[in-house]
């Protein structure tokens, strides 16, 4: 497994796969993340971090049926893992501890 590390969009991307549960690939993944976060996203680095979070232990993938409307190309579909699922619920608590020990914004004007 390599780093465990996640990024920003790595961490998007896979907060994604996990809302679109079951028909995660990349182009909804692409679209999922536009959607929500009102940023736009290469197709390539959609790509990129599907894969680099595969391979990190983070996301798993299986080959889905062909389509005619895909000219008969089977899409890859992704799924987050029982470590992937760990590692979003550590994020989201380390970043709610920061939030929870910065002192109310209001006083520092």
């Amino acid at each position: 497994m390599k780093g465990t590390h996640l990024g920003e969009f790595e961490e998007l991307v896979l907060l994604a796969v996990a809302a679109l549960h079951g028909n995660a690939y990349a182009v909804t993944v692409k679209g999922e993340i536009e959607e929500r976060a009102s940023r736009k996203v290469n197709i390539s680095a959609v790509h990129s971090s599907l894969y680099r979070l595969e391979e990190k232990g983070f996301l798993e993938s299986s080959v889905g049926g062909a389509t005619n409307k895909r000219g008969g190309k089977s899409k890859r579909l992704f799924k987050v893992t029982a470590y992937g699922f760990k590692s979003l619920k550590e994020a989201q608590s380390l970043r709610q501890y920061f939030w929870n020990i910065i002192p109310q914004l209001s006083t520092q004007e």
